[in-house]
């Protein structure tokens, strides 16, 4: 981990991790840097992308590890941020991922900077905050009632107010994930912190620089997300010259790495972005993952798997992902295929 400073004078802190060209992921909300290898909702994410990319990432200023009380929330203060990372991680040209609210600052630097941004992929992402696109009354209720419970509940103890957040962001999570996700909200940032930079993301609008961006663009949106309309991903792709949208089946603004929607998306990423889809795995098969689609060869369920080999079903379905992802494969047929490459990864292709 490393720290750089921002035109406004705020630390910001980022890292390194993977191997590949590089990818910068633009900061957005709820991120920790040290906090996300251990995260359940996050670990997938930084796994993935690390075995195919030189992943630079960064907490947003007044998060994770970065200063918690900046100077101020803004877009040109977090194009500034995003633009420290780029000039401390001494990088030329790059793929830019904008997740969520980070796609704003993505299609913003995208449209500044033409010669750094090679690949431009967003995720769950919209160009006109909440207040931006000037929505119904009932909707305006709605947002102040969700900063109010910011402002009263966000750093207690009982995390009944936080579980509003989560079940809008990661509704389909598992009660341990949902469990995680809300002390992630309470440990990224402070109630204050919280309140100022959302009130600050209601109200950027990226349209205008959304035109004048050039760089190859792909833009993937859940069609459920329950946090940022879909028609507002896709209205924010339809922006962008030549860029491609696609629409993914899922109710989680965050891809939780046991649905579909998951390897749908690292398969898309990966075939837009130029990352091998051929071959060997980029990342060695371990010597567990080879066990589990050994057992999955022989006919055995995930159930049978997990008996025989003393793991829960969640974590031999993670495997199994794991497998999935590191020899590019992705659907209903991404089970066979994987057992019509065992015998290639029983022979040098296997992390001791």
């Amino acid at each position: 981990m490393s720290f750089t400073t921002s035109a406004d004078g705020t630390h910001i802190a980022w890292s390194r991790h993977g191997t590949g060209p590089p990818l910068v992921r633009a900061g957005t909300w709820l991120t920790h840097l040290d906090l996300d290898w251990s995260s359940p909702v996050w670990r997938h994410w930084l796994d993935a992308l690390g075995q195919h990319f030189t992943v630079i990432r960064y907490d947003e200023r007044g998060s994770g590890l970065s200063e918690r009380a900046p100077n101020g929330y803004s877009m040109e203060a977090w194009v500034a941020d995003l633009e420290a990372v780029v000039t401390a991680a001494r990088l030329n040209r790059f793929s830019l991922l904008g997740v969520s609210q980070g796609g704003a600052t993505a299609v913003e630097y995208a449209a500044a900077h033409p010669e750094r941004v090679e690949n431009l992929i967003l995720w769950g992402a919209y160009g006109r905050g909440a207040v931006a696109r000037d929505p119904a009354e009932e909707d305006r209720e709605e947002r102040n009632l969700r900063w109010q419970i910011m402002r009263v509940g966000w750093g207690r103890d009982d995390p009944v107010f936080r579980r509003v957040f989560s079940t809008r962001l990661v509704p389909g999570a598992t009660e341990a994930q949902m469990a995680w996700f809300d002390d992630l909200q309470r440990q990224s940032m402070s109630s204050d912190a919280a309140l100022a930079s959302s009130q600050a993301r209601a109200l950027v609008d990226a349209s205008a620089a959304a035109q004048r961006v050039s760089a190859r663009t792909l833009a993937l949106h859940a069609d459920g997300d329950r946090t940022v309309p879909f028609e507002e991903g896709r209205r924010l792709a339809g922006l962008i010259p030549g860029s491609r949208f696609i629409s993914l089946h899922s109710q989680n603004h965050l891809l939780l790495e046991d649905e579909p929607a998951w390897l749908q998306f690292v398969e898309e990423v990966l075939s837009f972005a130029g990352a091998s889809r051929v071959g060997m795995p980029s990342s060695p098969v371990t010597i567990r993952e080879l066990e589990v689609l050994r057992l999955v060869a022989h006919g055995c369920s995930n159930e049978q798997i997990g008996s025989r080999l003393a793991l829960s079903v969640r974590t031999v379905e993670r495997h199994l992902s794991n497998v999935y992802v590191k020899l590019s494969l992705s659907g209903r047929s991404a089970r066979a295929a994987a057992v019509g490459r065992l015998r290639e990864l029983e022979h040098g292709t296997v992390e001791r």
